[in-house]
């Protein structure tokens, strides 16, 4: 059944099941024209319409989606951004990573348990394609919320940068040698749920759970409502001791839920969203008050009264979220001795590859797609699937069953920076303030019940200190989630207890798109399966042309 999209910012109806059911979705990727901000451009949207519908289930149902790629000159394939995907990695959606892209005219059917309640969102992980529309909430409610009785209705807010471009125009005008600087696409606009138009309607005295989703390519966010504090209860789908902000930071991709009271009886409450544009407002140099895109929304107490007040800020200075603390009181994971197993230290820094290009690099190292998808080549070389060597170069790390894992991110660049990663939430350890160099080395103030998210903000030449338990096997992006970052290369691969993946079959409509596509699903990266460590055919040097997701028919393409 497709379940209604919000169109506005409209009301979730809260679950009432209690026991598991399964949730099916048919979409048909197809062209839309649309002009959520009055300028008219082809999007990407589902079953002819824009924006995406809302996928909603219980915790504990199954999600059953079933895509079928009507685009006609594009490939496709879906990301269901931070379900942790245990004991379904093959249904975690990246392109070349836990699948092959989806030609026009095939279809592929993606299920997986909901298995812990939050706020997610999906996307299309398929070359720079998501900036183009192919994105929407994933909202997995909890029949036995720990918070009911807190709130009494629900409201979804999506935030985004948008383009009036198409994101492989945009790509292109990026990756040229004379962008010395690195420069990202620039959005021309700000769209909220999709649109303009925020008015969400409210009654004095009700609470409202708001479920905020950062939908950007680039931009993070920064939320203020006029005279209302907002009293945060998850980020990233986990849970936290509640605290009250005035201000909420969210990276791309990141979500909160805050709960609000609407307190006023006469007048209508104006709200502030605004875009910073990849800068670090924590660092004057980058002069933080210049953020070019701004919107005001309203919570409509009276709709016969006038929604014309602005809400206006004057410095901004959002809740430090890495101080915040989990809800389960969960300790620093440690092993027996009291550290960790595999420490994966990454130092960002753009660079340039052998032509030339601007690239971003992980230990100046760019990650280049490969020929055969990721965990198809982990499933199908052996006991070789734990030698980095069989994968390419897509950064591949490998990590040991159950290992503690910690991950150090040391980001040399000025801006702040949200990296994502797959199949895991870590908790954050610690978080460097702007400026503050490389990470320093263990610390022991590292906090007794530290935060769990699945997207963390590196600030501008600083660090972060991540953690978490090896315990599900699969492949696993680790990735800067400024999209035009992805394509310039910012990403690593997290091989995860590689002896459980020997030998797993993949169901037949995702081998169906390897083989209509003509991509290989077997062997090294390169498609060997005679010799898996032969380096001979991999993609060692980016290509000079981006062709994003641009379909070329197999038999049209010289093999």
């Amino acid at each position: 059944m497709l379940l209604p999209r919000v169109q506005t910012l409209g009301l979730l109806s809260l679950a009432s099941l209690t026991r598991a059911a399964t949730v099916t979705y048919n979409f048909d990727v197809t062209w839309v024209w649309a002009a959520p901000d009055g300028f008219g451009r082809p999007v990407i949207g589902i079953n002819n319409q824009w924006p995406c519908p809302t996928i909603e289930a219980n915790v504990g149902d199954t999600i059953v989606v079933n895509v079928n790629n009507k685009l006609g000159n594009q490939t496709t394939g879906m990301h269901w951004h931070g379900i942790n995907q245990i004991s379904t990695e093959d249904m975690d959606g990246p392109a070349g990573v836990a699948q092959c892209p989806v030609p026009p005219g095939s279809s592929i059917q993606y299920q997986f348990v909901a298995d812990s309640a939050g706020t997610y969102w999906y996307h299309s992980h398929n070359l720079g394609q998501y900036p183009d529309g192919l994105r929407g909430p994933l909202i997995i409610h909890d029949p036995n919320d720990p918070n009911k009785g807190k709130y009494d209705e629900e409201v979804v807010i999506t935030v985004s940068d948008w383009y009036h471009e198409q994101s492989l125009d945009l790509a292109r005008d990026m990756l040229v040698p004379t962008n010395t600087h690195f420069q990202p696409p620039i959005p021309s606009n700000i769209l909220v749920n999709d649109g303009r138009g925020a008015y969400i309607a409210v009654e004095q005295g009700k609470k409202y759970r708001v479920r905020l989703i950062n939908m950007s390519a680039l931009a993070g966010l920064i939320i203020h409502f006029q005279g209302q504090s907002m009293n945060v209860i998850m980020n990233d789908a986990s849970a936290i001791n509640q605290i009250s902000a005035n201000q909420l930071k969210a990276a791309a991709a990141q979500r909160y839920d805050f709960i609000i009271e609407a307190t006023s009886s006469d007048t209508n409450i104006p709200f502030l969203i605004a875009l910073d544009t990849n800068r670090d407002i924590h660092n004057p140099s980058l002069d933080p008050l210049e953020w070019p895109l701004n919107y005001t929304g309203y919570l409509v107490v009276d709709s016969s009264k006038p929604t014309d007040a602005e809400d206006i800020v004057y410095f901004f200075n959002p809740d430090d979220d890495s101080k915040w603390t989990s809800a389960d009181g969960t300790a620093p994971i440690t092993n027996t001795a009291g550290g960790y197993d595999k420490l994966v230290e990454l130092d960002f820094n753009f660079c340039l590859d052998e032509n030339g290009y601007p690239r971003a690099c992980f230990n100046n190292i760019t990650y280049i797609d490969q020929q055969v998808p990721t965990l198809y080549t982990a499933a199908t070389t052996g006991t070789d699937n734990t030698n980095p060597i069989v994968y390419g170069q897509v950064n591949p790390h490998i990590l040991g069953e159950n290992d503690i894992v910690q991950i150090v991110v040391n980001n040399f660049d000025d801006a702040a920076h949200p990296f994502h990663l797959h199949g895991h939430q870590f908790q954050v350890l610690e978080r460097g303030l702007s400026q503050a160099g490389v990470w320093p080395g263990d610390s022991a103030a590292y906090s007794s019940a530290p935060p769990r998210r699945d997207t963390v903000v590196v600030n501008g030449g600083s660090f972060a200190v991540l953690r978490f338990k090896a315990t599900n096997p699969g492949v696993w992006l680790f990735h800067c989630h400024i999209e035009w970052h992805v394509e310039m290369g910012l990403t690593a691969t997290l091989i995860e207890a590689p002896n459980k993946l020997r030998g797993m079959s993949f169901p037949s409509d995702h081998i169906a798109a390897c083989e209509a596509g003509g991509t290989p699903y077997s062997g090294n990266a390169a498609g060997n399966t005679v010799n898996f460590t032969d380096t001979s055919g991999y993609a060692t040097v980016p290509p000079t042309e981006y062709n994003g997701c641009m379909y070329v028919a197999p038999e049209a393409t010289a093999r």
